[in-house]
């Protein structure tokens, strides 16, 4: 009863007629941002930052305006996702495999509105499973140290085998190119330059910005300059926006599954959207079996990671709001925000600051209805963008990435290192490699390598605590599950066509 009481205490702060108008304004900027490539939400949330304490908002209404645009940028980078085969973030970048597809067999509407639906299923489950299970959440997350996340990290890669089930090896070898472009830069540890080539402007590392604008941008580009010829047809969207009742059954428990899944990674701090929605793609992929058509156009490959990404977001306000613990990049920003407000975040903060606390989590709710209200009509426009022909559509992309590339620092030689990984990314692409496992092994190399550090720092380099506890146990098993599946797959396949083979002749 305390919880309810506090959460109608929570929607008394988030309904006032200011914090509305902050949600709905954060909630269309966020979309926006997200439909921009390679923006994604930590830009966003950091761009807002400033003006929301420079406009001398309380507390409460810089948080909700903060979170309506973290949500809204979950919505909106899946748009450009299905519409242009270019994530708008990290954790959008499974959107892709199965929504770019539909959208290219003129069902832009229904890939849109349905992952609009998921993404509100996704945030709506996660929200509740905020109320109810986070104290109990929190003491769990608590349990993942180093050694836990870098072998957590591991089991997201071995995942990565099962996305494609037919190319298990190119798969692998994609992430391996992930990882390997995360270690040139400056070590955090020691400070010595690695794979710099003595240039300085790779003494920062390669921005995630450059790596998947370069990645899915550029050799998008260049697929569709090679794919361009007098009297080609552009595009058309089907007569339908918006998917049916049949649509909607066979994708619901799917969206049940992956939100339940998201939420929970998403507590886990620095597990992130982007691993949630890998993990639940290849769930589903596991579950359809022969039946399913990933990476074709199944509804499912597109349901499962816009469910997991919005629920991951709202599961990672509990370790920043229960234990003062960055649970995403997000809203690593986010706890500066409050400190920028003398507020410490931590266990003690439900009690000293309960309308900040329940006033974010009611605005939740609200955010998520404003935006699928907001997202939902526009289908229809979102979806014409198909029918812009390349000639228009080519030099349009082009602008936007160069200057999305050209904002990080400032410096022609992004733009050309973008280029180059274009074109890198072209020659993977035509072989017939996952770019998608790129990105993921990208995004998962730097955190792999700052958990190992620790593990092994509080160890003094005993290998062991890399196995020695149950988590971590748990988590190697299935890591050899994973990589074992392809082959057991394999075997299987080969048996059913001998028995196929003989039963003619008997």
């Amino acid at each position: 009863m305390d919880t309810l009481h506090f959460l109608m205490q929570g929607f008394d702060v988030a309904t006032r007629p200011t914090n509305l108008l902050v949600a709905l304004f954060g909630a269309f900027v966020g979309t926006i941002v997200g439909l921009l490539p390679g923006l994604g939400p930590i830009n966003g949330v950091a761009l807002l930052l400033p003006l929301a304490f420079a406009l001398g908002l309380p507390p409460e209404t810089a948080l909700i305006l903060l979170a309506a645009v973290y949500l809204g940028c979950e919505y909106g980078g899946r748009i450009s996702a299905i519409l242009l085969n270019v994530p708008g973030d990290a954790a959008a970048v499974m959107t892709t495999l199965d929504g770019y597809p539909l959208a290219r067999q003129g069902k832009a509407g229904i890939a849109l509105s349905l992952s609009a639906v998921s993404s509100f299923t996704g945030s709506i489950i996660a929200t509740c499973g905020v109320v109810l299970f986070a104290p109990i959440l929190a003491k769990w997350a608590v349990a993942f140290g180093p050694a836990e996340y870098f072998v957590l990290m591991i089991f997201a890669i071995a995942c990565l085998g099962g996305m494609v089930g037919d190319k298990p090896v190119k798969t692998l070898l994609s992430a391996l190119i992930g990882l390997a472009l995360a270690t040139v830069g400056v070590d955090s540890t020691t400070g010595v330059y690695r794979f710099t080539f003595d240039s300085v402007s790779l003494s920062d590392g390669i921005q995630f910005v450059i790596v998947v604008i370069g990645f899915f941008s550029v050799s998008e580009i260049l697929l569709m300059l090679e794919n361009t010829h007098n009297g080609q047809k552009a595009v058309k969207a089907s007569g339908r926006v918006l998917f049916n009742f049949k649509e909607y059954c066979f994708t619901f428990w799917t969206m049940i599954r992956s939100s339940v899944a998201g939420f929970v990674i998403g507590v886990l701090p620095g597990a992130g959207a982007t691993i949630a929605s890998a993990m639940t793609y290849m769930t589903e992929k596991r579950l359809a079996g022969d039946s399913g058509k990933f990476g074709e156009g199944d509804l499912r490959g597109l349901a499962a990671p816009e469910s997991a990404n919005n629920a991951s977001a709202c599961g990672s306000l509990i370790p920043m709001l229960t234990l003062g613990v960055p649970g995403s990049g997000t809203t690593a920003v986010m706890i500066g925000a409050l400190t920028l407000y003398n507020i410490t975040p931590g266990p003690l903060l439900f009690e000293q600051q309960p309308d900040v606390v329940w006033g974010l989590i009611a605005s939740l709710f609200i955010g998520n209805v404003i935006l699928l209200v907001m997202n939902i009509p526009l289908v229809g426009l979102f979806s014409r963008m198909l029918s812009v022909p390349n000639w228009v559509l080519v030099p349009a992309i082009t602008v936007i990435s160069m200057v999305g590339v050209y904002a990080v620092h400032s410096t022609t030689f992004d733009l050309v290192l973008m280029i180059a990984l274009g074109v890198f990314g072209y020659i993977l692409r035509k072989l017939d490699f996952p770019l998608s496992a790129v990105i993921l092994g990208f995004v998962l190399g730097e955190m792999m390598e700052d958990n190992l550090r620790r593990a092994l720092s509080i160890s003094a380099g005993d290998l062991s605590i890399l196995w020695g506890s149950p988590i971590t146990l748990v988590l190697w098993a299935l890591v050899v599950l994973m990589l074992a599946l392809p082959g057991i797959r394999w075997m299987r396949r080969r048996k059913q066509i001998k028995a196929q083979a003989d039963a003619p002749a008997a």
